[in-house]
């Protein structure tokens, strides 16, 4: 057996010999687990194996083949997640550094999420076939542990290093079959896992170079991604420098998930990162002291955080808005909460949408189509300068105050991949009884946004905040794909398949 416990066989190995030396071994854990149901210390085997069959084994993953990778995302879903996902750029690359052992060890070329959701698949049509019909291996398909039990993907991610599965090292009788190698990518960013990139093939085909291979490709592209993030780093400083010019003592600039761009002032302490709300909003600094986040360029790209304790002259407020759900919107601003209008919830709602600012003629079509005039928008704008003071800007509409908002919060959660935390933060359509077409649009591609990412996500928790929500609550399609989603023992099984039950009889 080889010394590096990620590695299942090396040059000085025999296949054969060790499939059946590992075959003796899960047949006696799985034995163990019949007999008592305790999880017992398998012999034999690599640490990292020891420990995935014990994770799939309390997972509640069935080793005896009768149950397959879940298949979470249909054709269409995938390919549209594969389109999106950071790793579809390094297609090419990967497809470079594999293919050569790939074609050599006829295996099958894998790239998956960061939760194992296989995106793309690519090999040979009858070895590809094969590896759907005998194991669920296709797209679409999740391939974590708690998916799959011990298997390449899944446990590279539950240890977050590279690892080379053979044979009977799977926990599920039906993949003992194959072996796979595969390793780790991380966001340079962050350091999370974007995704793994994986070489399948059959047993008898284990190819001792192919994870040295994998993890040689894993770090290529995390290179290449390395390369592209300081680019973007240098277009974010020429773009934004000068918010930072005017005061560099009390302002940086910061990516959205906290590293600085730009020198950090002395007086807020060292800090390699900062705690950036999702959508921007109060900050705590690393000495203690108070600071604000204020989203730049499109798609929150960017965030200047500058001191928030406001001077005498001239210093910005906080506003705070509470917009979702059909509860009175409320706006918040110095200590004083005030319930607003309808129209006002309106026009703060669509500013708020549009940084950039917006023309009365724009922002009257948003709030009446093509009926109303720019004046009466006037009259309303004047009325909220009651509120806020000289922070709205007349010549064009547009805040110049600090805007705390869930819709802001929600679309951070989501562009940062949180998707549970913007499901469970989102507490209802954004002015629910409002018909301005421009509220209906925004409102409309915030809920369809969510909404995908919570059905293509495969966290339950994810679909249980969606579902429960009151404005969700008849959507079947959702309640069937949780009720999918949940292992047997879950208590919220039962309400699940009740609601399933009453919503198709509704139906009918």
């Amino acid at each position: 057996m080889s010394s590096n416990s990620w590695l299942a066989i090396d040059a000085g190995t025999a296949p054969m010999l060790r499939a059946r030396e590992l075959r003796f071994a899960w047949e006696r854990f799985v034995a163990a687990l019949g007999r008592n149901g305790d999880v017992e210390e398998p012999g034999d085997v690599r640490e990292p194996i020891a420990d995935s069959w014990r994770r799939s084994a309390e997972a509640g993953i069935d080793p005896t083949g009768h149950e397959l990778a879940p298949v979470v995302a249909d054709e269409d879903e995938t390919r549209m997640l594969w389109q999106e996902h950071p790793l579809a750029r390094m297609a090419p690359l990967i497809h470079e550094c594999l293919a050569p052992i790939a074609d050599e060890a006829d295996h099958l070329i894998v790239v998956t999420d960061a939760n194992g959701l296989l995106l793309i698949v690519e090999g040979g049509a009858r070895l590809r076939m094969r590896a759907a019909e005998t194991m669920n291996f296709a797209e679409g398909t999740l391939w974590s542990e708690r998916g799959a039990g011990t298997n390449a993907i899944g446990t590279a991610i539950a240890a977050d290093h590279a690892v080379q599965v053979f044979g009977p090292e799977h926990f599920n009788e039906v993949v003992q079959r194959w072996t796979c190698s595969a390793a780790p990518i991380h966001d340079p960013e962050t350091g999370h896992v974007l995704g793994v990139i994986d070489l399948t093939g059959d047993f008898s085909s284990v190819h001792p170079h192919s994870l040295s291979v994998a993890t040689a490709t894993a770090r290529a592209v995390e290179g290449s991604l390395r390369l592209e993030l300081q680019e973007h780093d240098l277009r974010l400083r020429a773009r934004y420098a000068d918010r930072i010019a005017a005061a560099p003592e009390s302002r940086a600039l910061v990516t959205a998930a906290g590293r600085p761009l730009t020198t950090v002032p002395a007086s807020w302490g060292s800090a390699a990162r900062f705690a950036i709300p999702p959508g921007g909003g109060r900050v705590t600094l690393p000495s203690g002291g108070a600071a604000i986040a204020e989203a730049v360029g499109p798609g929150e790209e960017a965030y200047v955080v500058r001191t928030a304790a406001r001077l005498a002259a001239g210093g910005r407020p906080l506003a705070r808005l509470t917009l979702l759900g059909r509860g009175r919107a409320t706006l918040e601003v110095d200590g004083r909460t005030t319930r607003l209008r309808p129209r006002l919830a309106e026009i703060l709602a669509l500013l708020c949408a549009h940084p950039e600012g917006m023309s009365a003629g724009a922002l009257c079509a948003a709030l009446h189509g093509d009926e109303g005039s720019p004046s009466s928008v006037r009259v309303e704008v004047s009325r909220l300068r009651k509120l806020l003071g000289p922070w709205i800007d007349t010549d064009r509409y547009r805040l110049t105050c600090d805007v705390e908002t869930y819709v802001r919060r929600v679309e951070g959660l989501l562009r940062a991949g949180e998707v549970r935390e913007a499901a469970e933060a989102y507490a209802g359509p954004l002015l629910a009884d409002s018909e301005a077409p421009g509220i209906v649009e925004v409102r409309e591609q915030l809920d369809a946004w969510l909404r995908q990412a919570v059905m293509t996500s495969g966290d339950v928790d994810a679909l249980w905040a969606w579902v429960t929500a009151p404005a969700n609550r008849e959507d079947l399609v959702a309640w069937k794909r949780l009720l999918g989603a949940l292992e047997f023992h879950d208590p919220r099984r039962s309400e699940c398949a009740a609601r399933v039950g009453e919503l198709r009889r509704s139906l009918a």
